[in-house]
């Protein structure tokens, strides 16, 4: 008997892991008229049983149009979410996002005008474009099981972009070609491209690095600009970088007696400590550079 073609059931697409990767899997599914079960980066999909895999190439011109298509319809904080559930380490922030993209979508070509009062005026009005009154809804939404997924992992990427705000820590390295500050972290989600902003006011002028052993990325930041670096490429030189300042190590130390001086001996809380210093996070905070415990009996002096 002649073998019997396979059967798949269902789809997944991969992505490269980038925004742009996922967009452009929204924008294929749209265009092979398919809805895939899930849209999953490479390197984390374990396909089901009679599941087809589908590998997106990242288009940047596709993924710029379902940008402003997304924008247009839904407003920008719902690109917003998008764009955070692409940095998420969640295996299913892809299809979360997917998901939301297709029922935030249909919610606008759904609605119904007749009993608007501004329908003689509206541009959007009969279908003719995006609602101004429903831009927005859809994300609010956040029973619904097509948005709840979504606003978790946004909300999760969120406090991990505080987290970075509050325990990233800088060294002032200097060369006689070179001053500049940097900074490791290891963060679960890639939030850097979200926290760069936020240390570019702050920084002024000032050049900065900020490496993401994690995720091998990098934002630097130049005095004027910022950009990302790939620092998993064996032809990048990002770590290539200067000594300490002569004062580092005297800055070091001011800063280790400041945190056991402001310590509170009745006060001490070593697992509420816990809860809002994550321990992931210790081995790049220039305080916890001694032994914990000894913090511990420095505190009650």
């Amino acid at each position: 008997m002649p073998a019997q073609p396979e059967v798949y059931d269902e789809v997944a697409y991969v992505y490269d892991g980038t925004l742009e990767g996922l967009l452009s899997a929204i924008f294929a599914a749209y265009a092979n008229h398919e809805d895939p079960s899930d849209v999953v980066r490479e390197g984390v999909m374990q396909p089901r049983l009679a599941q087809r895999l589908a590998r997106i190439e990242t288009d940047v011109s596709h993924a710029d149009r379902v940008r402003r298509g997304l924008c247009r319809a839904c407003g920008h904080q719902a690109f917003g979410a998008v764009k955070k559930a692409a940095l998420s380490a969640r295996e299913d922030a892809g299809t979360a996002a997917y998901r939301f993209v297709r029922y935030a979508m249909d919610s606008q070509k759904k609605r119904d005008c007749a009993r608007c009062r501004k329908r003689a005026t509206c541009s959007g009005a009969q279908g003719r474009g995006p609602c101004p009154r429903q831009r927005g809804r859809a994300l609010s939404d956040v029973t619904h099981p097509a948005v709840e997924p979504l606003f978790r992992i946004a909300r999760a990427v969120d406090q991990e972009c505080e987290h970075m705000r509050q325990f990233i820590r800088f060294e002032h390295l200097r060369s006689d070609e070179a001053d500049v500050w940097f900074a490791r972290c290891n963060p679960r989600d890639s939030v850097v491209p979200l926290v760069m902003g936020h240390f570019v006011e702050r920084f002024s002028i000032q050049p900065f690095i900020i490496y993401d052993e994690n995720h091998h990325l990098a934002g630097v930041f130049d005095g004027s600009t910022w950009y990302l670096v790939r620092t998993d490429d064996p032809a990048t030189s990002l770590l290539e970088l200067p000594g300490h300042a002569a004062d580092e190590a005297a800055m070091q130390q001011a800063w280790k007696r400041f945190y056991r001086t402001v310590a509170v001996e009745s006060r001490y809380n070593p697992e509420l400590r816990r809860h809002f210093m994550p321990k992931r996070f210790w081995r790049n905070l220039t305080e916890m550079q001694e032994d914990p415990q000894a913090l511990a009996v420095s505190a009650r002096r």
